[in-house]
């Protein structure tokens, strides 16, 4: 989880069942919410209902029945080395940090598989079992099972290096080889925040990951969380609500949704930002996942903003990543009797920036290390600029690197000469543009 990872929240828990009881009563309360937000998600209240059950999958309409592949449907849609890279992400116990060792001996995945048993064995951390795995179990896959099911649930299979793997993951010792991704990754989420927190949450800490979130997406900047219960949630359903894109990962594959009763709020994400999983869509989540997927949350986003955490949470673990990988740490302040506070109190005590407002979190990403594109259309340098108003960013973008007198930016931009004074003064007060001798700006 990027929450809370306690006994109680296990992968393999049947899936809550709603009687159409509560459902409507749940509909009810949303109404005039997004279709997506219709299906409840706090399985607790489901225990204040009748006794009477129905058999109902909550996931329906993510997951789709899946026809039988036809015969060398995966070669035609990869070459030979992504087919045998592709297998050996499916052989059970051979993670990324293994798999980097099998290539730093071997070069590709082809040669690994063609690999004997005694030239295996030379590879730190591969032992009889794993040998024999690689050696038959690979042998076993059904790629084109594979194939077909991305195909029918609008999944891309993204191999690091490509076009549409996002760079941010290459700081990884351990990064992903590939990502299954349903949705899209654009370039504009570099400029991202990761909103994490604790399952159990609080009135308090509901309203404050919503405004959060809200507020991010407002300003152009992509929220990414874990699709978990609690604080992830709210997060992803603010900006959704912003009209903003949102990313979601997963701790296990994408065809084993969890929890599964998140499978409209997986649909609207995927709609407007991408739900991303390293593992083969039927993986069913495992507690072991969810650690290795918060290194994922962790690298994706510019910063992480830790809201309710008790002392021992999962959404800690995403921050101590984070800080690992030099990404900014910020951490919303409860109660200080607040046991769902305490973490985040202790991220604080220990550098962490204490967050009170949108502008906090904007000012601690500072510059970006390459310049974006907003929706606007507007190259952003820092994620500050996306606060900026019109007038401010018709300025801002008439200066630029060389040195541009203010006379020049006053003709470029046709507006009064002291309206463009005293926004530039704005703009140098927020390390925008400097100030340089004989009249010159230059943008930072």
């Amino acid at each position: 989880m990027t929450g809370d990872q306690e006994p109680t929240e296990r992968a393999d828990e049947p899936a809550v069942l709603w009687s159409e009881d509560e459902l409507q009563a749940a509909n009810s309360e949303l109404a005039g919410a997004p279709e997506w937000r219709r299906v409840p998600s706090n399985a607790s209240s489901s225990r204040r209902a009748s006794k009477n059950r129905v058999q109902r999958d909550p996931s329906i309409g993510w997951s789709r029945e899946v026809s039988r592949a036809r015969d060398g449907l995966a070669a035609e849609v990869f070459g030979q080395d992504k087919l045998d890279l592709l297998r050996l992400c499916m052989v059970p116990g051979i993670g990324p940090r293994l798999l980097r060792s099998l290539f730093d001996r071997f070069g590709e995945s082809t040669a690994i598989l063609k690999a004997s048993s005694e030239d295996l064995a030379q590879v730190p951390g591969i032992g009889p079992k794993l040998i024999e795995q690689i050696k038959l179990h690979s042998r076993s896959v059904d790629l084109d099972h594979l194939v077909q099911w991305c195909q029918t649930h609008d999944t891309e299979i993204i191999f690091r290096g490509s076009e549409h793997y996002p760079d941010t993951l290459d700081d990884l010792d351990d990064a992903p080889p590939l990502l299954f991704v349903r949705g899209r990754w654009l370039p504009e989420d570099s400029v991202s925040v990761a909103i994490v927190g604790t399952r159990h949450a609080t009135r308090y800490g509901i309203e404050q990951a919503t405004k959060f979130a809200y507020s991010l997406a407002r300003c152009g900047v992509t929220v990414i969380s874990g699709l978990a219960r609690g604080i992830d949630r709210v997060a992803h359903e603010g900006a959704l609500d912003a009209g903003g894109r949102t990313i979601g990962v997963l701790g296990g594959g994408l065809g084993e949704l969890y929890p599964p009763e998140h499978g409209p709020l997986a649909e609207a994400i995927a709609a407007h930002g991408a739900v991303i999983s390293e593992l083969p869509p039927e993986s069913k989540p495992k507690r072991g996942h969810f650690p290795q997927r918060n290194r994922i949350v962790a690298n994706l986003a510019k910063a992480v903003l830790v809201v309710e955490a008790p002392s021992k949470s999962g959404s800690l673990i995403t921050a101590r990543l984070a800080g690992e990988q030099n990404r900014e740490v910020l951490a919303v302040p409860g109660q200080i009797s607040s046991r769902n506070s305490r973490g985040c109190h202790d991220l604080i005590r220990d550098g962490a920036k204490l967050v009170q407002s949108i502008d906090d979190i904007l000012e601690e990403l500072g510059p970006l290390a390459e310049a974006v594109e907003d929706r606007g259309g507007h190259e952003v340098r820092n994620p500050i600029e996306l606060k900026l108003n019109e007038v401010e960013r018709k300025i801002l973008d008439a200066v630029g690197d060389g040195g541009d007198l203010i006379d020049k930016v006053i003709a470029m931009t046709s507006l009064p000469a002291h309206q463009v004074t005293a926004t530039i003064t704005v703009l140098e007060m927020r390390r925008l543009v400097q100030r340089h001798p004989g009249g010159t700006l230059r943008r930072v």
